[in-house]
Parts: C-alpha cells; sequence; structure tokens
C-alpha cells in the first residue's frame, strides 16, 4: 500500500492531534473522497483492521512523511519564494510516483498556507520521534536537499534547518557535523562525511564510520518508521559514508 493509502486508512486512528494532525485530517477526508469516487468504498484501506504493531509502523510513516511535507513547505517560504525547483526537489526526495504528484502538492501547499509555525511542527515531530535522532537527522537531510534545489542555501534557509535542529535536541556540535556535509567548503572530506577529525587514530575512525553505517543503514532506519518512499535518499547517505570510509582506508593502508 502506497503512503497515501496509509493515511486514508489510520488517519481516523492516529494520535497525531496537534499542527500534524490537522494536516493529516484535512489531507485524509481530500484523498478519500477521491478514493471513494473513483473505485467506490470497498477499494478504501481498512486501517481498523490492522494489528497494534502494523498501526504503529503506519503511524510512525505517515508522520515521518507529513513532516517533511510540513517542514519543506516552510522551508520553501523561508527565503520569501517558493520556487518550482523546490517543490520538484521535494518530489525527487520523496520519490513521487507520477499518479501520486497532485496529491504530493496539494498537501505541500496545505502545510505552506497553514496558519502554524514551523517550531509548533518540529517541536512536535521532535515528540514523535524521540530517541530515533538517526530518523531525525535523516529529515534534516532532506531538507538540506530542498534547499539546495535552486543551486545554493540562502542564510535563512540554513537558520531555519539549524533553528529545526535545536528543536530535535541536537548540539552544537552535532549539528555542525551535519551541515558541514552539506554547506561547508570541504563538504567532500571524508573525515567531515565521518564526523572525525583528519588526525583522529585509525581506531576512532573505523569505529566513527561503523556507528554510522549501524544507525542510518536503511533497513534500520525502515524499523524505526522511514517510509519506502523515502529509501533512495538513505541509501546514497550509506554509500557516501561507505565511500569516505573507502578513502580513508586506502590513504592510511587499513585492511
Amino acid at each position: 500500500m502506497s503512503i497515501w493509502g496509509k493515511i486514508i486508512g489510520g488517519a481516523a486512528g492516529f494520535a497525531f492531534g496537534g499542527p500534524l494532525g490537522a494536516l493529516v485530517g484535512g489531507f485524509a477526508g481530500h484523498l478519500y473522497d477521491s478514493y471513494r469516487g473513483e473505485a467506490g468504498d470497498e477499494a478504501l484501506p481498512d486501517g481498523a483492521e490492522a494489528d497494534t504493531m502494523a498501526r504503529a509502523d503506519a503511524e510512525s510513516q505517515v508522520g515521518f512523511t507529513i513532516a517533511v511535507i510540513a517542514l519543506g513547505a516552510k522551508l520553501a517560504k523561508a527565503d520569501g519564494v517558493v520556487t518550482e525547483q523546490e517543490i520538484r526537489a521535494f518530489r525527487r526526495a520523496f520519490h513521487v510516483p507520477p499518479d501520486e504528484e497532485n496529491n504530493v502538492a496539494r498537501v505541500f501547499n496545505l502545510a505552506r498556507r497553514s496558519i502554524h509555525g514551523y517550531q509548533s511542527y518540529a517541536h512536535q515531530i521532535a515528540g514523535m520521534f524521540e530517541g530515533r535522532p538517526a530518523l531525525l537527522e535523516e529529515l534534516l537531510d532532506c531538507l538540506f536537499h530542498i534547499a539546495w534545489s535552486d543551486g545554493k542555501v540562502s542564510e535563512e534557509e540554513a537558520a531555519y534547518i539549524a533553528e529545526v535542529a535545536h528543536i530535535f535536541g541536537f548540539s552544537t556540535a552535532e549539528f555542525a557535523r551535519i551541515r558541514a556535509r552539506h554547506l561547508g567548503s570541504d563538504r567532500a572530506d571524508p573525515y567531515t562525511i565521518l564526523g572525525v577529525a583528519q588526525d583522529a587514530g585509525d581506531d576512532e575512525v573505523k569505529a566513527a564510520w561503523r556507528k554510522l553505517v549501524r544507525e542510518h543503514h536503511p533497513d534500520r532506519l525502515i524499523a524505526q518508521g522511514l517510509p519506502q518512499e523515502f529509501v533512495a535518499v538513505a541509501e546514497d547517505k550509506l554509500k557516501a559514508i561507505n565511500a569516505a570510509w573507502d578513502q580513508v582506508a586506502r590513504q592510511r593502508g587499513i585492511a
């Protein structure tokens, strides 16, 4: 079932509340009418019959999806201009199939016009994914991806993402590592990607690499609530982590 089917099937039972709940509810209502009009009630996903674990998984996936859309939409307004490139970048990050592009555009615009500020979304998301920092970091990566869509990240966009990271609970040092991968002049530097100093010992570098691989492996992230639609972003990040390690290992002659 696509993420949109999960939104319809379980929206009534998801305990989101707050600004995310309002966004999910409004969007799910539109989808419900669209699906029923196209295929009849028998084609609607039956969220009420899902077991507890499946519902929890679906709730996490829907929560992550709506979080990226809501914060991405507010990010697009951060510098005062919403560009078509930003909307297209979101669709690429989200791996949107052609037949769902209108749904994405609709919820993107709902969030963009919402009276709720991005801080209220971020606080709710931080609580929803408490104890899952790798998933929150994945969300920040998606925001940087959207911000880069026009070839640059404005000061307003960078400040926006920094504030979201702060609300998510990342320390200044942790966000500096995340930011450096996206904005630093040395963002292609393997040590920056691994989050270690260039004079770190071999064991420290290897430990950092293993920790990142363990925390950011797509299978682990999926188990924490990452929707399949975002797996491509996670896979790209894992490739970058492994490539950084390979480069360091070759330079240092580590077997």
